[in-house]
Parts: structure tokens; C-alpha cells; sequence
């Protein structure tokens, strides 16, 4: 909880947002920056004071790591020591040996040495990074050294410089129910779905935030299922995004209707103004929509075939992300909340540009997490001290000072809250090289991302089967060969 004394270089609506969760908690005249992403990272982007974005920082980065009774490193010792004893008993030299059988990587040596060859990349575009926001941070304090809680402030600031982009600007251009209708155009031209949205309270909600649409075959009309939306943050709610799957369609037993849901935590504006987010959460509420179309376009016979293995299902999301910022999209939906005039080509052209800004930091800080989890669920749990063991592995593979692991281990849910991802987080990256080659097979096409042949092979070969074929084979079927590396690396700039 700040004052007014502590906003100096917050954006107005950032303001806005913070005033109106402490208010929300019977606080006047106090700004809340909540202990979630969605709040600290805005913080740490805008905020001008060095002092409390280290606090907020600290704050964040030790969630589950306090040695109070919310700790996690003793339950951490626990579920890797239950783990690695399952998987002996079932015949596995570790935990990841088991879990990645059945995967696209088959075994953790592909997965980890995928991750070894594009560190270096990564880590020499992080001191590149490093080296644009030091000049700048020196200028304003000689005694300066970027840390961690400096880097996305500095970023900010080398970004602005470099494409003279605003997040602040972008964002005005950025209206939530616009990207919603963005997102069903794009299912409309490539899934042949429609969403009409249901409101005569016939669908039971279990919150009054909860939108839903039913959703139809376009060519048929026939019912698909219905996609639920939360879009909002609230007291109690799950920081992130996510996608569920309440119930996946199989024919088994007769058709089955889809249910499916998108859940965000953008920060509800005030009465009367419209929902601006950013261009990070609109390419992840993309992401995740991704995951609803996947499961609404599911065609199996069988339930046991809807699902997907982790290192393949983040693909097809990953993959929708890159819609949001075709030129259809653009023109139809990316317009501004006040004057209706569509986004400025130069504006388009800098945000296309700066995609590759700050690459190093991004794939050097997913990538820490992902070869912490390998390395944990390769190695004898007995002696494992979650703190000692993150610092260890990560001094070994030379990890850059100013950045640390996107989820520590205390607060990294995606292995630790379940099996989901656990030995899988490396699947972000795996998936995304499919995205790249297969974003690269569209973009060299006839009509681009929106080429009829392509997308008729994309339903069919890499979102319609599921589980029912073997991912590389679905994917040779829809690109004609295996996928490229290098086009991973072009993407981000990295060659």
C-alpha cells in the first residue's frame, strides 16, 4: 500500500487501477500494488523510484520463501522425493525419464540439450541488453548498476528510445471487447465458428464478472459447446491467465458439447471507461483463446484422445498469438478507445520492430525455469535444498546477475501445484519452435496468416486430432517436413 508520494512515473490509468484496489479494501487515498503479476510488473516497468521497486520486487520474487507457515521449500522436498521413488518403482531412472516417455522430446536429454543450445543465445543477448540500459542508467546515476528490480524500468526506457514506442500509447488502441470480437473473427475465418453471447441468465454463472457464448459451426450451424470468459481481477482469483476445459468433446457415447473457458485478470476500469490492456496481455489473451479453440475444435473418438502431451499443446496457443498483429486484425479491430481511428501504420511498424526488443530477457528467464525443473527431476531429490539447489544449477550455467528465473521454485505452480508441467516446462519453447516454422509456412504464402488452403490444413492436421496421432506426424502432415530451430532463433533475433 503507497501514497501519492510514491507515484512518480506511474501512467494515469496504472493510478487509476491501483487507487481503485485499495478502495476496494476500504482504503481512501492509498494506491494498492497487489502481490500478482498483473500489478508488480506495471509497477516495476513505470515506477521511478528505485527504492520501492525493489521493495515490490522482494515482495514478489520471495513469495513461498519466507519461512513462515505459507513456506513451500519443505513440501518441495517432499513432492520431488515422492516423485522420484514412483518413478523407480516403476522401472525409471528419474522422474523426468517417466513423465517424457510418451512426449514429443521422448526423453529429458532432447528436451534439456534444446535448452542448452539456445541459452547461449539468449545469455549473449541479455549482456547486449544489459549494456543499452546501463548507458542509460549511468547518465542519470553514476553509481548505478542494473539489478533485477532495474531491468524492465531501463528496458522501458531503452525501448522508448530505440522506437520511440509508449506501452501507454499501444495500450490506447487496445480495448478489451474489441480483442474479444478480434478473437472470434480470426475463429470465424480459420475454425468457421461463430459466439453468440447468451444473455437471458439460461447458463447458470458463478460470478457476476462471467460472460458466456455458444458457439456454432458457421457453414452448419450446428452447436460446437459454449467458451466461457472471466476477464477480470478480483479478491480470491488465481493471479495469470489460464484456459479450462470443463468438459472436452468425444463421440463415444454420442456427441458431446465443449465446455471451455478463457480466464484472465486484466484490472477493471472505471464506470463508464473502457478496459485497456496491454500489449502483453492482449497477445496472452490471444494465447490463451488459442487453447479454447484447440479444445471447441476437437474431433476424437474417444475421451482419453482429448487431451494432448505438454511439450505439443502450447503450440497451436502459441501459434494463434500471431494473429492479433496481422493486417485484418489491425484494421478492423486495433482502433482507439476515443477516436475510433485505426492504429497508425508507424505505430504498427514500431511494435513489429521492437517484438524482438528484449528477447534476452524473456528466453533467458523462462529458460532458467524450464532447466531448473529438468535438473530437478533428474537428480537424486534426497540432498535437494530448493534455494541452494536453484543457486547452484543456475551459477553452473552462467546465468547474468540482472535477471533471475521467471517462477522461482516456491511460487512455481506450474510444476509444483500439480503433474501438468512438472519435468514439462521446457514445452513453452519446444512448442514454440513449431510456432516459428509453422508462422514462417503461412507468412511465405498466398494471403499470409489467412491463406484458406493452409488454414484448412491447420484445423485438420494440428487442432482437430488432439491426441488421436502421433504430434511430429501431425505436424509433417500439415508442413511437409520436420520443424526448424532456426526459425526460433529468427524470430527472435538471435541470428
Amino acid at each position: 500500500m503507497i501514497d501519492s508520494s510514491n507515484l512518480s512515473g506511474l501512467p494515469q490509468s496504472l493510478i487509476s487501477s491501483y487507487s481503485q484496489a485499495a478502495e476496494a479494501l476500504g482504503y481512501e487515498k492509498k494506491y494498492l500494488i497487489a502481490n500478482t503479476r498483473s500489478s508488480v510488473e506495471p509497477f516495476l516497468k513505470f515506477s521511478a523510484e528505485r527504492n520501492l521497486r525493489k521493495k515490490v520486487w522482494m515482495n514478489y520474487y520471495n513469495r513461498g520463501d519466507n519461512g513462515d507457515l505459507f513456506d513451500n521449500n519443505d513440501i518441495i522436498k517432499e513432492i520431488l522425493k515422492l516423485r522420484h521413488e514412483r518413478s523407480k518403482l516403476l522401472g525409471y531412472e528419474n522422474y523426468a525419464e517417466w513423465r517424457l516417455e510418451d512426449r514429443m522430446a521422448g526423453h529429458p536429454d532432447n528436451a534439456l540439450n534444446l535448452l542448452k543450445s539456445v541459452w547461449p543465445f539468449a545469455v549473449s543477448k541479455i549482456n547486449d541488453e544489459v549494456r543499452e540500459m546501463q548507458k542509460i542508467a549511468s547518465k542519470e546515476q553514476k553509481s548505478i548498476k542494473i539489478k533485477p528490480w532495474d531491468y524492465r524500468y531501463y528496458a522501458e526506457k531503452v525501448r522508448q528510445k530505440k522506437y520511440d514506442l509508449s506501452s501507454d500509447e499501444v495500450k490506447n488502441y487496445l480495448q478489451m471487447e474489441n480483442l474479444i470480437n478480434a478473437m472470434f473473427f480470426v475463429a470465424n475465418e480459420l475454425f468457421d465458428f461463430k459466439f453468440i453471447e447468451i444473455k437471458d441468465n439460461s447458463v447458470p454463472l458463478f460470478h457476476s464478472d462471467v460472460r458466456v457464448w455458444e458457439v456454432k459451426s458457421i457453414s452448419s450451424d450446428e452447436h460446437v459447446g459454449l467458451w466461457y470468459l472471466d476477464p477480470f481481477a478480483r479478491k480470491g482469483k488465481r493471479s495469470g491467465a489460464w484456459a479450462t476445459t470443463y468438459r472436452s468433446y468425444s463421440d463415444f457415447l454420442g456427441e458431446t458439447s465443449v465446455l471451455s473457458s478463457n480466464n484472465s485478470n486484466f484490472v477493471k476500469s472505471g464506470e463508464g471507461q473502457k478496459t485497456l490492456i496491454s500489449w502483453d496481455d492482449a497477445t496472452t489473451f490471444f494465447h490463451e483463446f488459442g487453447h479454447a479453440l484447440h479444445s471447441l475444435s476437437s474431433n476424437v473418438n474417444y475421451p482419453g484422445l482429448g487431451g494432448g502431451v505438454r511439450d505439443y499443446t502450447e503450440f497451436q496457443s502459441q501459434l494463434l498469438e500471431r494473429w492479433l498483429l496481422s493486417d485484418r486484425v489491425i484494421s478492423k479491430f486495433l482502433v482507439h478507445h476515443e477516436t475510433e481511428e485505426v492504429i497508425p501504420n508507424s505505430l504498427v511498424s514500431k511494435i513489429r520492430d521492437a517484438s524482438k526488443f528484449n528477447q534476452g530477457f524473456a528466453t533467458g528467464e523462462y529458460l532458467a525455469s524450464a532447466i531448473v525443473d529438468l535438473e530437478y527431476h533428474t537428480s537424486n531429490p534426497n540432498d535437494i535444498s530448493p534455494d541452494e539447489f536453484e543457486r547452484t544449477i543456475l551459477s553452473n550455467y552462467g546465468m547474468p546477475e540482472e535477471i533471475v528465473m521467471r517462477h522461482r521454485s516456491t511460487h512455481f505452480g506450474h510444476i509444483f501445484s500439480g503433474e501438468g508441467y512438472s519435468a514439462g516446462y521446457y514445452g513453452y519453447i519446444w512448442a514454440d519452435v513449431l510456432t516459428s516454422d509453422a508462422a514462417e509456412y503461412f507468412q511465405s504464402s498466398k494471403n499470409g496468416l489467412f491463406n484458406a488452403e493452409l488454414s484448412e490444413k491447420l484445423v485438420k492436421f494440428l487442432f482437430e486430432p488432439r491426441n488421436s496421432i502421433d504430434p511430429m506426424e501431425a505436424y509433417r502432415k500439415f508442413r511437409g517436413k520436420d520443424p526448424d530451430i532456426k526459425a526460433l532463433m529468427r524470430d527472435r533475433g538471435f541470428l
